[in-house]
């Protein structure tokens, strides 16, 4: 089953159960989903790929990051709190993200494939390691972890 179709059932099962907050962010989730769609059109296509769908779910998870990091940073707890919400609802659309101990395994191989010695070799190291991990693994999380080991 596509992530369109999931979502549209998700949509009817919020309905049913007068759950707002998650029918909020399913119906997100859809109408990025069938913007995203409609630009493709030109190309030909009618549905997006499963990567293009897991895409637009983890950009929509990064923005509900961002702004939680914002929010707390700005003392609206009670905004933190509501994007939180959200944020736990999309990371079910999301596959299981990875231990630390797994993305250190990770940038450990790709480092070690790639010679990389010093910062400069950073954008080496991340294209590989996101590559693989891709969906499984926050980028600012990789980030940190190849630059405390390039460090």
């Amino acid at each position: 089953m596509s992530l369109k179709n999931r979502i549209s059932d998700e949509i009817k099962t919020a309905m049913k159960a007068k759950d707002k907050l998650r029918l909020e962010t399913v119906r997100g989730i859809k109408k990025v989903i069938i913007e995203k769609e409609s630009t493709i059109r030109a190309d030909g296509r009618e549905e997006l790929t499963e990567e293009e769908e897991l895409a637009i779910v983890m950009q929509l998870a990064k923005q509900r990051r961002d702004s939680i990091k914002q929010f707390t940073d700005a003392g609206r707890q009670e905004l933190a709190d509501k994007e939180a919400k959200e944020l736990a609802i999309l990371e079910e659309y999301l596959p299981a993200q990875l231990s630390d101990a797994d993305i250190e395994s990770a940038v450990d191989e790709a480092i070690a494939k790639t010679g990389a010695t010093s910062m400069r070799d950073m954008g080496k190291v991340m294209g590989p390691v996101m590559a693989k991990l891709k969906g499984q693994a926050d980028g600012s999380k990789v980030q940190s972890i190849v630059k405390a080991k390039l460090s």
